[in-house]
């Protein structure tokens, strides 16, 4: 199983945004966020070619930058899975990543700091956090058995820059 992790892409500024009322939940990606996860998403398609399920935090940011990513890759459907809400502890995913087949290319679409402690706990299996993924950046993980802490292997992480660099790579 292939497992590429996305963070959402640039999103309102979250001090500002406190000022609308409204929850930060809600914090919509910027238009130049928007731009630029496209450009992104293309450079994303030339490395995975395939992606057989695309799964997204609920939070809009989130669910936004996988919806430009659920374009790239010809209009697929984005499951909303709660395990991926920034709140939530990076062994809440494994059941739900587990429920996909081995030859499967999953993605997911989430938050930082949560994104970054998964990748490093599926990589070494400690509860301690070492991976930054930048807004827009990703990186692909490796299982040969079923997913778990510590039998990931890591086939690549890139910053947002470098993907957008590779969206006519196809």
């Amino acid at each position: 199983m292939q497992l590429l992790v996305i963070r959402h892409a640039i999103a309102e500024d979250r001090d500002h945004w406190s000022f609308s009322g409204r929850p930060d939940g809600e914090r919509p990606l910027t238009q130049d966020g928007k731009k630029r996860m496209r450009r992104g998403a293309a450079g994303l398609h030339g490395l995975v070619p395939r992606i057989d399920m695309l799964a997204s935090s609920p939070l809009v940011r989130a669910q936004e930058t996988a919806a430009i990513v659920a374009r790239e890759y010809g209009g697929m459907a984005v499951e909303t899975v709660p395990e991926l809400a920034p709140e939530r502890a990076a062994d809440d995913l494994l059941p739900w990543l587990r429920g996909h087949g081995p030859d499967a290319c999953v993605a997911v679409v989430g938050h930082e700091p949560g994104l970054g402690f998964l990748v490093g706990w599926l990589l070494t299996g400690r509860h301690e956090t070492f991976v930054e993924l930048k807004k827009g950046g990703a990186c692909l993980l490796e299982f040969d058995d079923p997913p778990a802490a510590g039998n990931a292997t890591l086939l690549w992480a890139l910053a947002p820059g470098h993907l957008r660099k590779l969206e006519h790579a196809r």
